[in-house]
């Protein structure tokens, strides 16, 4: 169990460090250049993986259209969309705004699939979460809606995207975990590199090295190497303990960000912090068992 912890930190640590790694790739590498090459070298890493592992992917067409869709909701649209919004956005504060996925997920299981219980502790982890995201994007909304606050509204829509992406995760069970991590990352590729080739050029790209060591490490470490601990933790820790680096990686990733890259949050980015990690520490924990009455 002591392996099992400590490789969760672990797994909150990289996904706490991939904003600052996007942070520093977007300063002179475009968004969908970035996230294209992110996908394309995480998704040839874990098809090494899958054959060293002795293990081949689908080949049908209805598995891979369904990797496609998981593709768009997981990786093409939410990294994208983080990327373009760091570039006015701190890592610290694009933490904090995708650690709300579980309440988005929860909301859409109850709004659209309607089999998730509601209780008092979801819905007050709902409640909290969005209050943070009010405290923190709200300040930018009484401005008006400049670049900061669309920036910051595109982060919770990726968060939303990955809500979505864990609901239709969930048709995968037939298949081994690492399939459509890799599947659907090889989709992504085969989506975002044209996009890149068409809109950023990149062989006309001069990119600092300080960028392309950070897309290496967010494509290795935070991708790839991401996906390998959390699909093992899910086979030791269970669904629901894993969950707990959903809360985990939101002070990891704001540390991270002030040390490294200068970065510091406003009294209210600090409330709604507070506000966001308590709302999703009530999503994810488990539910209590009651203790069986004996005579």
């Amino acid at each position: 169990m002591t392996v099992e912890l400590a490789l969760l930190l672990v797994l909150s640590t990289v996904w706490g460090a991939s904003y600052s790694f996007i942070k520093v790739g977007v300063e002179t590498i475009p968004p969908v250049t970035l996230i294209a090459a992110r996908t394309l070298i995480a998704g040839a890493i874990l098809l090494a993986v899958i054959r060293w592992r002795g293990l081949r992917l689908p080949r049908d067409r209805r598995t891979w259209g369904r990797f496609l869709v998981q593709a768009c909701l997981n990786s093409v649209v939410p990294f994208t969309l983080i990327a373009w919004a760091q570039q006015t956005t701190d890592a610290g504060l694009a933490t904090i705004l995708n650690a709300t996925t579980p309440i988005f997920a929860f909301l859409l299981t109850v709004l659209v699939v309607r089999h998730e219980a509601v209780t008092g502790r979801k819905l007050f982890g709902v409640a909290a979460g969005l209050i943070g995201i009010c405290l923190i994007i709200g300040v930018e909304a009484l401005g008006g809606l400049g670049r900061e606050l669309l920036a910051q509204l595109a982060i919770v829509a990726a968060s939303v995207c990955y809500a979505g992406a864990a609901i239709f995760g969930k048709g995968f069970k037939d298949l081994d975990p690492m399939m459509p991590a890799a599947g659907s990352l090889i989709c992504g590729a085969f989506v975002l590199v044209p996009a890149s080739l068409l809109v950023d050029q990149p062989w006309r790209l001069e990119p600092s090295s300080a960028s392309v060591l950070a897309l290496i490490a967010l494509a290795v470490v935070s991708t790839a190497l991401a996906f390998v601990i959390y699909f093992r933790l899910v086979q030791t820790l269970g669904s629901v303990g894993t969950t707990a680096q959903s809360y985990l990686r939101v002070p990891i990733g704001v540390a991270i960000g002030m040390v490294f890259l200068g970065e510091t949050l406003s009294p209210t980015a600090w409330i709604g912090l507070g506000c966001v990690v308590a709302g999703v520490i009530a999503m994810t924990l488990p539910a209590r068992r009651r203790a069986a009455v004996t005579a």
